[in-house]
């Protein structure tokens, strides 16, 4: 599988162009990840961007990406209605409006997305930091692409958010422990191949000692 990490800015979410034809999470700043974006491939090349979560900073761009390049948007079903509105978007907190993407695809629980060359991504449901985040784990490289669920270093996604589900983060991500990751593609921070089983294992002691677990 062939990950081109893209992060135009501190502010955006990672950007991830997986085969060159699967865009994970699409950031705020348009023109700039579109720049980015065909320094690989031609834009219109790009058939598929996959929301991991309803937020702006991992949504903003998409409207705009998929209106140049005929991708379609997909997120899960939990997160559809929320990513138009400014509060669950959170958009509300970067003082602008809620993005404007309409996704055609909804995702649930198992559900296994083609990313080319014979591989694909199987989506796990771990709401939390909202309640249709999605991690993506593609088994043969043993890439786990956890959007704002875990980060490096012990790190887990915030859950003071309105539409955030503070009670379901434990088991969301007790889930991802259960997978043999080699590589942790976050959805911000660069991502690291140094034993992502140890660093969601990390993850999950630290929101059990802040749950008082």
């Amino acid at each position: 599988m062939e990950v081109r990490y893209i992060c135009p800015t501190a502010y955006d979410s990672s950007v991830y162009l997986v085969n060159g034809k699967v865009l994970i999470d699409a950031g705020m700043n348009s023109d700039l990840i579109i720049k980015q974006i065909e320094k690989y491939i031609k834009l219109t090349d790009l058939k598929l961007i996959i929301l991991t979560h309803c937020h702006y900073d991992h949504t903003a761009a998409a409207a705009a990406i998929a209106e140049k390049s005929g991708a379609a948007v997909g997120i899960h079903k939990a997160d559809l209605e929320g990513v138009n509105d400014e509060y669950l978007s959170v958009s509300v907190l970067f003082g602008d409006r809620a993005p404007a993407v309409r996704p055609t695809i909804t995702y649930e629980e198992g559900d296994k997305i083609d990313v080319g060359d014979g591989e694909y991504l199987e989506v796990i449901h771990t709401p939390g930091h909202s309640r249709g985040s999605i991690c993506l784990y593609e088994p043969v490289s043993k890439s786990l692409f956890s959007g704002d669920t875990v980060f490096p270093g012990g790190g887990f996604g915030r859950m003071d958010f309105e539409g955030s589900e503070p009670d379901k983060m434990i088991g969301s991500v007790e889930k991802l422990t259960k997978l043999d990751v080699k590589t942790l593609y976050s959805g911000h921070g660069a991502p690291t191949d140094r034993d992502g089983n140890k660093q969601i294992m990390a993850s999950y002691t630290m929101l059990k000692m802040m749950m008082g677990e």
